[in-house]
């Protein structure tokens, strides 16, 4: 049976109890790279064309990093917010998906929008899988995540609108609210992936005769 979109969300409020603080300082240091080189590009045409390719270089190793921390969170573990950098230690792998899953989601754009936001729901679960198991294929992991999603990308696209209120409220605080939401939003999605691990993991129940 499914869990709720409610209880999903509990389990979350749960694991950042006594964590925001430092949730949101994550949050803050996974934005200075970019804020640093849009700064840069500020100051001349070739490091605004500078900027814009390292920022196609870190951008995966800031997803892997953020999805490990996350997880770390939604497991009732304490890591350091400068943990989501940890990703760099993997920039390989991490590029490598970044840049796999950003060709195959805007192959999937060219047929029409809506198989776009399906593959990007299909290959959400790729970087915590990475997280899990960082000495695994970026190609494996899209595949495994291809295998986690198969009848649970709707799940995950009504797990995301549950969270529309607080989105609207935060955009009353002129965005400052979303330094709470990013967070909350983020474990939770590291409870969803749990839960779907959980349920590959179990056992077949036993065949009735």
């Amino acid at each position: 049976m499914n869990v709720t979109y409610s209880e999903l969300r509990r389990r979350a409020r749960e694991s950042l109890r006594g964590q925001w603080g430092k949730s949101i300082g994550a949050v803050l240091l996974a934005a200075i790279p970019s804020l640093i080189l849009g700064i840069l590009g500020l100051f001349s045409h070739s490091m605004e064309v500078a900027g814009n390719i390292m920022s196609y270089l870190i951008a995966g190793m800031i997803a892997l990093g953020s999805a490990a921390f996350f997880l770390s969170i939604s497991r009732h573990q304490r890591p350091p917010a400068t943990s989501i950098y940890q990703g760099f230690n993997h920039p390989v792998r991490a590029f490598l998906l970044y840049i796999l899953i950003l060709i195959f989601t805007f192959l999937w754009t060219l047929l029409l929008i809506i198989p776009g936001i399906i593959a990007t729901f299909r290959y959400s679960m790729a970087y915590y899988i990475l997280a899990d198991n960082p000495g695994m294929s970026p190609l494996e992991a899209i595949r495994r995540s291809k295998q986690m999603m198969k009848g649970n990308k709707w799940r995950l696209f009504v797990l995301h609108l549950t969270f529309i209120g607080w989105g609207l409220l935060s955009l009353l605080t002129l965005g400052i609210g979303y330094l709470w939401l990013g967070p909350y939003m983020a474990v939770t999605t590291a409870h969803f992936y749990d839960e779907l691990r959980n349920q590959e993991q179990k056992p077949p129940a036993p065949e009735s005769f």
